[in-house]
């Protein structure tokens, strides 16, 4: 059987409002928890900029304040799917009950006994800028519904749903504490708690700034507050022993701000004023337009989802390599043929001289020939002289080879540091110049690419354009054939 939840992010003030929007984001995506990525999507966004994308729609139509999204939870019986049929389960939830209104990604977690799926959703409709609202019973009329539908289709077993929660059946009550147990909100929970007790000089301060915040707090035996969002409360203690209500007490005692200044002031702070050059950003040439059209129109400018890209391997390719151009282009700010001609004569005759810096490299390398093999044979001694001058005689052999090689080194005007510098300095000299070689290269590929293409498109128009002309030919002597003498 499949149970779904639902909770919702508040809003966190002026200078981080989605703040608990990004957390649940960033929480869903883990890679340990989606096997690398693999069950992870994205419902009119893309993942990996769902929540840049959702603060844009809020933005447009002026709602960036109060609920700033939604989190479904779908949490499955265990051992009764695998993380594949649960993927596709969330993702047919997702788009029956959200459609075309709202950016969501989601997402499914295989990493526990109980295989479950995650749907988070931006409170701000994309397409007209409603606002989601969820009102008591919407659980029981829409969300587990289609959740029972769904399972249904797949083949798994439903749940009874019940207007009156009193009523549910015992499993279902186990269920329903299985869904309210721990979560991703723990480590929010304990963030919000510790920002508390820094502000907060008295333990009564510190409940009103957590009523602030949207708990609800319950004093008995334990104390427990209840985020917002959640049906039952959480016992502080539970979090850790640093939240326990007597050590609560303590922290307000003994923590304020001014613990946590990371550093003394040492002067007074002033304003520095400097003047900034502002450059205008320079148009697109005809020929970059060309290839970014080309992007546009292939609808590669926005990233296929992670977990799908083994079905795009073509359309990536092709926008990697488009992409590439493009940026070459740009890059060398080339706005016409001739432009891009004239450019790739001159990466011609780069490549040349980097070629040739490249064997200059190799033959003054090869002049230390020897010195570098005797080093070899320096560092393969090493650990024998070592054992040696720690009072080993055993190694009295490799200690006399060793003082032959150490002499033979001074002899030719060098000590084993010197040449261990000298073979690091050619090793860096030879890694610069092959990097060097293999820029040039591709930059002279790409720009090779782009002429063959371009006469490619110029032959085809050519050949186009002759074919045309040969049928109106056709067409025209087939009229005069057909005309009546007169």
């Amino acid at each position: 059987m499949a149970i779904s939840k639902i909770l919702y992010m508040k809003d966190c003030g002026n200078h981080f409002p989605g703040k608990h929007l990004k957390v649940a984001i960033d929480y869903i995506l883990k890679q340990e928890k989606t096997q690398n990525g693999m069950y992870v999507a994205g419902l009119n966004c893309q993942p990996d900029a769902a929540y840049e994308q959702m603060k844009q729609t809020k933005t447009k139509f002026g709602k960036t304040d109060k609920r700033q999204g939604y989190h479904l939870i779908i949490s499955f019986e265990e051992g009764e799917v695998d993380a594949k049929k649960a993927f596709e389960v969330i993702g047919k939830f997702a788009k029956e009950y959200l459609g075309n209104d709202y950016e969501a990604v989601y997402a499914v977690h295989d990493n526990t006994d109980h295989v479950h799926g995650h749907i988070v959703f931006n409170s701000v409709s994309f397409r007209d800028g409603s606002k989601y609202h969820y009102k008591k019973g919407d659980w029981a009329r829409n969300i587990q519904p289609i959740t029972n539908k769904i399972c249904e289709e797949y083949g798994l077993s439903t749940i009874q749903i019940e207007e009156d929660r009193a009523k549910a059946s015992e499993h279902y009550k186990e269920w329903n504490e299985y869904r309210d147990g721990k979560f991703v909100w723990g480590d929010m929970i304990k963030r919000d708690l510790d920002a508390c007790i820094i502000q907060a000089p008295t333990f009564d301060s510190f409940l009103e700034l957590l009523a602030d915040k949207g708990y609800e707090i319950k004093q008995g035996k334990y104390f427990a507050i209840k985020p917002p969002g959640m049906s039952r409360y959480k016992r502080c203690k539970s979090l850790g022993d640093e939240y326990s209500e007597e050590v609560i007490r303590e922290r307000i005692r003994r923590e304020d701000l001014s613990n946590y200044k990371p550093y003394e002031k040492k002067e007074q702070p002033r304003i520095v004023y400097c003047k900034v050059k502002r450059f205008k950003r320079s148009k697109f040439s005809g020929l970059q337009k060309k290839y970014f059209a080309k992007l546009y129109r292939t609808g590669q400018l926005k990233k296929k989802p992670y977990s799908q890209a083994w079905k795009y391997e073509d359309d990536i390719r092709k926008m990697h390599k488009l992409q590439e151009q493009y940026l070459f282009l740009n890059r060398h700010d080339i706005h016409s043929v001739v432009e891009l001609v004239s450019t790739a004569e001159y990466l011609t005759d780069k490549k040349k001289e980097v070629s040739k810096e490249k064997s200059k490299v190799f033959k003054e390398r090869a002049k230390y020939h020897s010195l570098f093999k005797m080093l070899e044979e320096v560092s393969e001694l090493k650990e024998c002289e070592s054992s040696f001058q720690s009072g080993d005689n055993f190694f009295v052999d490799e200690h006399i080879q060793w003082i032959s090689l150490v002499e033979k080194l001074q002899k030719q005007g060098y000590s084993i540091e010197e040449v261990e510098k000298l073979k690091e300095h050619y090793r860096m000299e030879i890694a610069r110049v092959r990097n060097l070689e293999k820029a040039s290269f591709k930059e002279l590929n790409l720009a090779k690419s782009i002429l063959g293409e371009i006469t490619k498109e110029s032959d085809a128009r050519s050949e186009e354009k002759e074919t045309k002309q040969k049928i109106e030919e056709i067409s025209h002597k087939n009229n005069e054939v057909k005309q009546p003498n007169r």
